[in-house]
């Protein structure tokens, strides 16, 4: 294998290439880290740095391998989202009071990848909190977009989508609630997978400080597999999948239907450029107009807009209550008093997405059920639409990749087409398929014209995994997908 495909293959590809022993994975192993250590200086994605027990997997891989031994990733190099718990390995979530925290367990996903014959190279940057579109903290600084250092690769999987544009390993582990799989996969222009709420297990998916905790689910949180590679999802997605032997009891699904298609011409799809409450920049709506005018011509059926759409507009003001009803529970005493206060104060009449942060922070018991109850019957409304269509295309943000930006985020703006918008209204993107619990693929699908990748997100209906994630590989063999970044000219 050459230096591109080594840095560049598919998991699937380079599975092929060590069953047929025309490479090694001590050899894929130092490839991946001679990459890190010529570009990470400049990208800074790998945070934490495991090479010497990842060169002793790649040798364990290969004496498995050469004693008739097979397994779905043995030998292949992967990272991992630094806020999955490896054991000997730092877990700080971006706290620089955490950083001596070392965990002596694996998380379930580094578990399960592990047992899958996966080397585990690293682990990826994060925001603080994992709270951002952007990748910095306090603790290991700022990671960078391989097209364009002076961007952000998004938050909070930024590390991750970096590294897998950048070439170090073939595949990562992420995790989402605001978006943090798909907006760092439309920005790097790699694949991820937001999966059905409730299908991947989170054990050792936990702040620092606390053990690998079976915690069965954040209310909208998922983990999830990231990749260059459509088809690589499907892979990693299978290896991660199965119930929590240790949980509480609660039934993670084994058995996800068959994708609904195998040809892209029978595909019944809604395409939506925009959002009611937030607007898409000119780049990104030409991006998907683009891509839906090839769907149409590859056979599917295209629509724009559908009276089975629930309401857009209120269901983002759900999802921003319950969404920091959840961030909220875990805000310091204080800072948790300040935001009651604050949002004490709001005239109710406000229905400002700012306005539905403050109260979710803040939400009652009674009024969470409330907000549940909405989220119910948004996910009936979403499965009516379902018999109609099979993937909805919507935007993942709203603009390409954005200048780094370290203020206060009260004060943050996001541009789009020379207007400012409120940088945290762009967490409506994310909600459209988070608040129901859908399954949602990024998907790259095209670039800006300084060169910028732009993605969407095809969402599926509830347990519609293997939906979207052929939809994206249909695409992918059919329009191409990752083009790896100029580092290397």
């Amino acid at each position: 294998m050459n230096e591109s495909e080594l840095a560049y293959g598919s998991a699937g590809e380079l599975v092929d290439a060590l069953e047929a022993r025309t490479v090694s994975a001590v050899e894929l192993a130092q490839a991946a880290i001679g990459r890190i250590e010529r570009h990470d200086a400049t990208i800074n994605a790998m945070c934490v740095r495991d090479f010497d027990r990842a060169l002793e997997a790649a040798r364990a891989a290969d004496a498995a391998r050469a004693q008739g031994h097979t397994a779905p990733l043995l030998g292949v190099p992967i990272t991992v989202k630094e806020s999955f718990h490896v054991a000997g390995l730092p877990t700080t979530w971006g706290w620089p009071e955490h950083a001596g925290f070392v965990p002596d367990e694996d998380a379930l996903a580094v578990q399960r990848v592990k047992a899958a014959g996966a080397v585990v190279l690293g682990k990826t940057n994060v925001p603080l909190a994992l709270g951002d579109f952007q990748n910095y903290n306090d603790v290991y600084g700022t990671t960078v977009n391989p097209w364009d250092p002076t961007r952000t690769p998004g938050g909070s999987s930024g590390g991750s989508a970096a590294a897998l544009a950048a070439g170090y390993g073939a595949l990562s582990i992420g995790s989402d609630i605001g978006g943090s799989l798909r907006n760092p996969a439309h920005y790097c222009g790699v694949h991820a997978h937001k999966p059905t709420l409730g299908l991947l297990p989170h054990r050792g998916h936990t702040p620092p400080g606390l053990p690998v905790l079976p915690i069965e689910s954040d209310d909208l949180a998922v983990t999830g597999p990231m990749a260059r590679s459509a088809a690589d999802l499907a892979l990693l997605l299978d290896v991660l999948a199965g119930p929590d032997e240790r949980g509480s009891g609660v039934a993670y699904r084994l058995e996800l239907p068959a994708p609904r298609h195998t040809d892209l011409a029978d595909h019944r799809v809604l395409v939506l450029d925009t959002h009611p409450l937030m607007p898409t920049s000119a780049a990104v709506r030409a991006a998907i107009e683009a891509f839906a005018e090839r769907l149409a011509k590859a056979g599917a059926r295209v629509e724009r807009e559908s009276p089975l759409l629930p309401d857009q507009a209120e269901a983002a003001r759900t999802y921003m209550r319950l969404l920091l009803s959840t961030l909220g529970a875990n805000y310091p005493e204080a800072v948790y008093e300040h935001a009651r206060a604050a949002a004490a104060q709001l005239d109710p009449g406000d229905r400002s997405l700012a306005a539905e942060r403050a109260r979710g922070t803040a939400l009652s018991h009674r009024d969470w059920f409330a907000a549940d109850k909405a989220r119910h019957v948004l996910r009936h409304r979403w499965s009516e639409l379902f018999t109609e269509f099979d993937v909805v295309i919507h935007p993942v943000m709203p603009t390409p990749a954005f200048p780094h930006d370290h203020g206060p985020v009260q004060s943050r703006r996001i541009d789009i087409d020379g207007t400012a918008h409120d940088y945290l209204d762009q967490l409506v993107h994310a909600g459209v398929a988070t608040l129901p619990g859908l399954p949602a693929t990024a998907l790259p699908v095209g670039s800006s014209e300084d060169g910028l990748p732009i993605g969407v997100q095809a969402i599926g209906p509830m347990w519609g995994d293997r939906t979207t994630i052929r939809f994206a590989e249909l695409v992918e063999r059919e329009f191409g997908g990752f083009t790896p970044p100029p580092l290397d000219r």
